[in-house]
């Protein structure tokens, strides 16, 4: 069995690759909806703008068994930790093949100048074991939860906008930040906590902007609504319907600065995100979302909502020099 790297995927490998993540996702689902091979195809034939990508895979003949997927952000030698997924098939587990492919990326990591990296994975299953064993420390613990809008009273979302605190008001964008809010809403994602401790990076107005483009590049679509105190972002919340889901949308960043904290401005956007889906996007029925298991303020929030706690991952960083090498 050799280990391949994948420069510019083909149909058939496309298909292959969709063919292991297929096959892990039934083995360990959680709740999350199976991949879409439209989803797969699009992951491995453009990286994502801001970074690049590199891919492997073990393969037995023209099959598959395990494959790996390094996203590298920035330029060579930035100071960002890279992130990396590993996956085998369920049947060829514990054979060393997850083992062999993090020693090829481990390579891949020292030659970009990249001084750790980072996983996520769900609780449970037999990546947890696999990247402890390699060098990979836990760093965050995430809820998984879901919101099944069905069971929202749209009386009761309208009288939590309504009851909104003085002093605020609303505004809401679809795609990227318009011009006058970029600047506020980097401070405001800066101010978010939960992934400061690794990820290193501040927010600023091109990063906003670069991470809007990335969901429009997929053909998915950024909702956001934010809380104004004068010109500054008081809080704010996205959330991307994607263009394949089926009806679940995703939450991404809600994040209320703490100086305008205990004013219940969470609760207030996502209020707002939830009439304005109801009326543009009546077909999303769910919305999943992570929340580190520490952020017990968040969780509160959500679950006053109505969302449920369907799942645990859990983020693992390396220090790159920690990982195994290629031989």
């Amino acid at each position: 069995m050799d280990v391949i790297e994948l420069d510019d995927p083909t149909d058939a490998q496309i298909r292959e690759w969709h063919g292991v993540l297929t096959a892990v996702h039934a083995a360990d689902p959680a709740g999350d909806p199976a991949p879409e091979p439209e989803r797969t195809a699009a992951g491995l034939l453009g990286a994502e703008p801001g970074s690049r990508q590199r891919l492997w895979a073990v393969a037995d003949g023209d099959r598959m068994l395990a494959v790996a997927a390094l996203r590298l952000p920035g330029e060579p030698g930035a100071d960002r930790p890279a992130e990396i997924d590993v996956r085998v098939r369920p049947g060829w587990r514990r054979r060393g093949l997850g083992a062999r492919l993090l020693a090829v990326a481990a390579e891949g990591l020292r030659a970009d100048g990249r001084s750790s990296v980072i996983a996520q994975v769900l609780a449970g299953t037999p990546a947890v074991p696999f990247l402890e064993s390699h060098g990979f420390e836990c760093v965050l613990t995430l809820k998984g939860m879901l919101l099944q809008l069905d069971e929202v009273s749209p009386e009761r979302v309208a009288r939590l906008v309504a009851e909104g605190p003085r002093g605020y008001r609303l505004v809401r964008w679809r795609g990227v930040v318009p011009d006058e809010h970029a600047d506020a809403l980097a401070h405001a994602k800066t101010a978010m906590a939960d992934l400061a401790e690794y990820e290193g990076t501040p927010w600023d107005a091109h990063r906003v902007r670069e991470m809007a483009e990335v969901v429009a590049k997929r053909g998915d679509e950024l909702y956001t609504v934010a809380a104004l105190a004068g010109d500054a972002i008081a809080g704010f919340t996205e959330v991307v319907v994607p263009a394949d889901a089926a009806g679940r949308a995703a939450q991404y960043d809600t994040a209320v600065a703490p100086e305008h904290r205990g004013r219940r401005l969470g609760l207030w956007v996502k209020a707002a995100m939830l009439q304005w889906l109801a009326a543009e996007r009546p077909e999303v029925r769910e919305i999943e979302t992570d929340n580190a298991g520490d952020n017990a303020h968040m969780i509160a929030v959500n679950e006053e909502l109505g969302f449920r706690v369907e799942r645990e991952s859990r983020e693992y960083q390396a220090a790159v020099s920690a990982l195994p090498t290629a031989g």
